[in-house]
């Protein structure tokens, strides 16, 4: 990178303080042809896993309440905005940070009639609970995507446990019987292994009965999974968030055994790894 250039940014972060304006300039300097070649070298593709890795990074920042680290990684995320849009602007369709900017403002303007529309859209709507924003929010997108299942929308590659619950609410928000239909999938399943009518262990109200059964599969712990996310959904618990703090219980527990006998290096059980799992590198 020229000298000049590198000095031209660090005069205009003294002088301006506009810093998204300046991590834009410093991207297309990184993009440009003297700049980063690891950078250069990225595409929309390439830069998904780092996108979520930096999501998941801001995530546990925010839910352990770490101010300083929801700075730092929430900048992370918004690099990968940036990043993407800088990208965006040479692709064949092109697109700049300022059409995603543009284009997210608009939706929020247009989901929020109560705020943003006519005095006749706003009229009658000065005491909305959140719930009923939710709701408008939601009736507004569905006509806007064109959408004829309550499942239209949902990604694929969300992670297991958040997907689930996702589907589970959107039935809910549908109308449709979440405790029946979750009941009738787990039901089924067991009948299926069984050799038995599929019926489903349910009370008659939909409720799930508890299994004290061990599980005998990948099936039956799926099913307990998805039983556990309908209470979860019941709740207003995010799932995914619980086992996220769960698990960071089980890892300070561990850490704690780790800190008070520091003499035992960390061996590994030869029968305890998982057969499917491949060792960390």
């Amino acid at each position: 990178m020229a000298e000049d250039t590198q000095g031209s940014v660090g005069a205009a972060a003294a002088s301006n303080p506009g810093q998204v304006e300046r991590l834009v300039r410093v991207m297309h300097i990184l993009l440009s042809a003297d700049g980063c070649p690891w950078d250069r070298s990225q595409t929309h593709t390439t830069l998904v896993k780092h996108l979520l890795e930096e999501a998941y990074e801001a995530a546990e920042a925010i839910e352990t309440a770490d101010r300083a680290g929801m700075v730092e990684e929430l900048g992370d995320v918004l690099l990968q905005v940036v990043f993407h849009a800088t990208i965006g602007e040479s692709d064949p369709e092109p697109f700049t940070l300022e059409d995603v900017a543009a284009g997210v403002a608009d939706k929020l303007i247009g989901r929020h009639p109560f705020i943003f529309g006519t005095d006749q859209q706003r009229a009658g709507h000065e005491n909305l609970s959140a719930a009923d924003t939710y709701v408008t929010w939601d009736q507004i997108k569905t006509v806007e995507k064109s959408r004829t299942s309550v499942l239209d929308g949902i990604p694929i590659a969300q992670p297991a446990l958040a997907r689930t619950q996702k589907v589970v609410e959107r039935a809910q928000r549908g109308g449709l019987d979440a405790d029946g239909l979750v009941g009738g999938v787990i039901g089924y399943g067991r009948a299926a292994d069984d050799g038995a009518h599929p019926g489903g262990p349910t009370h008659p109200s939909g409720q799930i009965e508890s299994d004290a059964a061990a599980p005998s599969g990948s099936a039956d712990i799926g099913h307990e999974l998805l039983a556990t996310v309908l209470r979860a959904a019941r709740l207003g618990v995010d799932a995914e968030g619980a086992l996220r703090a769960a698990c960071r219980d089980l890892e300070g527990a561990i850490r704690h055994i780790e800190a008070a006998h520091p003499a035992q290096p960390p061996t590994m059980n030869p029968e305890a790894p998982d057969p499917h799992s491949k060792p960390n590198r």
